[in-house]
């Protein structure tokens, strides 16, 4: 490799170290959940049987104000779920998640480029500006507002009997422990209410980010009954916050074979996706919470934004008419954790693209795959960026090499180009011909000094991208 390649080598590696210390600023962690009007407020079942016959968004008028019974009914009793990944708090109220922390990611950056910022600009300035402090709380997913509504929180629009997603459950467990756990737990809520009884039942992994969930109605009665679920997730949204250029911040659907990613300002009615939904999700640059229906032909989601900017992602079941006596189960998956690639693909049902990779997808993952094996073996990312870039270099060198030999062979016929300029400057026909024949004679491309050098450039624009985008 020669010093040109070496130095090109070291200045690509300097841009890319300044680029991230004085214009990418580390993004505190997205928080994933609020209450908003609950989905049980939506009363027009023509418009979205419309809607999903045609699998495509639907605008409609902005629902009417929630209904007194919306407010909590009774005190509520906080059940602690403990994993060695994550920390969630499940409330009677709603039979719903109050708050989940992951253990393995902060609030704030630490030992990352932001920190360098204040001491490079004392070297250089003398400024003597405060450095922010910084918090060592967990990465939460839940942002809720006092009493509104808890995320994962189910009402039956559309149904024989409906439920506030404030109404009062109850459960025996008073805290579950699967910090050295092997199997996995139950919690499991309960309600009877007018006809109906109704189990929520959550299953904890300790092995990941992972929970199933169960929704079972029961019908009390002696004849059939037509209830269709929702599944919310509810998100405060703040009015203030600077939208991310790098990454979005809000409801995602996967729906009919695409992402739709609506932004939150532009919700000012329902929005109704599907069929055909793989999964719905709350999400931001680096963290997803996401609800996988068992029947994506039969679901829907409905999305909303009340005046105080509370989005409801409400997941749609399928409509079940249950005979009286039985009962019916709707069944659920639940991811709430980080966008890490290989996790998410485990899932197989694409979660794995909410990691918006762009068109350079199919470089950004094997760049990352690289990225992940070199870090098993020297457990930093930044010596493993440096050592996939020289790898790279080298690949490439042969064409680095050829356009090198290339326009240095070009630099050598530029007086004789000039020449045949100045003798035929009044033809620029005759000069095309004898410099295309002064090529000729010595075998030089004039092409073959920019093409090596395009071949690279989606190679390190999906290294960019993995290093954007990637969690990790």
């Amino acid at each position: 490799m020669d010093k040109r390649t070496i130095l090109a080598v070291v200045l690509s590696l300097a841009v890319l170290f300044l680029y991230q210390t004085f214009f990418v600023k580390p993004q505190p962690p997205q928080k994933a959940p609020a209450p908003q009007q609950s989905v049980d407020s939506i009363k027009k079942d023509k418009a979205l049987t419309s809607a999903s016959s045609q699998g495509k968004e639907t605008v409609l008028e902005k629902p009417a104000a929630p209904e007194e019974s919306a407010k909590p009914e009774a005190p509520s009793r906080d059940i602690l779920v403990e994993t060695p990944h994550y920390t969630a708090v499940f409330s009677t109220r709603g039979g719903a998640l109050k708050s989940l922390k992951l253990k393995d990611y902060y609030q704030d950056c630490y030992e990352c480029t932001d920190d360098l910022w204040p001491k490079i600009k004392r070297l250089f300035t003398g400024s003597k500006d405060p450095v922010k402090p910084k918090t060592k709380e967990f990465v939460e997913l839940v942002d809720v507002q006092n009493g509104m509504p808890y995320p994962l929180a189910v009402t039956f629009p559309e149904s024989s009997t409906d439920i506030s997603p404030n109404a009062a459950f109850e459960t025996a467990t008073g805290k579950l422990d699967l910090i050295n756990a092997k199997e996995k737990q139950q919690l499991v809520f309960s309600r009877s209410h007018g006809n109906i009884k109704i189990e929520k039942i959550f299953t904890f992994d300790p092995a990941g980010y992972a929970i199933a969930l169960e929704v079972k109605v029961h019908n009390l009665t002696s004849s059939p009954i037509t209830q269709v679920p929702v599944i919310n997730w509810y998100q405060y949204v703040d009015p203030q916050k600077v939208d991310d250029s790098y990454g979005h911040d809000g409801p995602a659907v996967s729906a009919g074979g695409s992402i739709e990613r609506p932004e939150v300002k532009k919700l000012n009615s329902e929005s109704i996706l599907g069929p055909n939904v793989l999964w719905s999700a709350y999400e931001s640059k680096y963290f997803i919470a996401s609800l996988i229906p068992e029947n994506p032909s039969l679901t829907n989601v409905v999305m909303t934004r009340d005046a105080n900017n509370m989005v409801s992602v409400g997941t749609k079941g399928r409509k079940e008419v249950i005979p009286g006596g039985q009962n019916s189960v709707f069944s659920y998956s639940l991811y709430l954790g980080p966008k890490q690639y290989d996790l998410l693909s485990t899932l197989s049902v694409g979660l794995e693209n909410a990691i918006d990779f762009g068109w350079f997808k199919w470089l950004a993952i094997p760049a990352l795959y690289i990225l992940n094996f070199l870090f098993g073996f020297v457990q930093n990312y930044g010596i493993a960026i440096i050592i996939l870039t020289t790898i790279i270099k080298i690949i490439f060198w042969p064409l680095g090499n050829m356009s090198y030999k290339s326009m240095n062979e070009m630099k050598k016929l530029q007086p004789k180009i000039e020449a045949l300029k100045e003798k035929y400057k009044n033809d620029q026909t005759k000069i095309g011909q004898e410099t295309m024949a002064l090529y000729r004679e010595h075998k030089v491309n004039p092409f073959s000094g920019c093409l090596p050098m395009l071949i690279q450039i989606p190679v390190f624009f999906g290294l960019y991208k993995a290093l954007m985008y990637s969690i990790e």
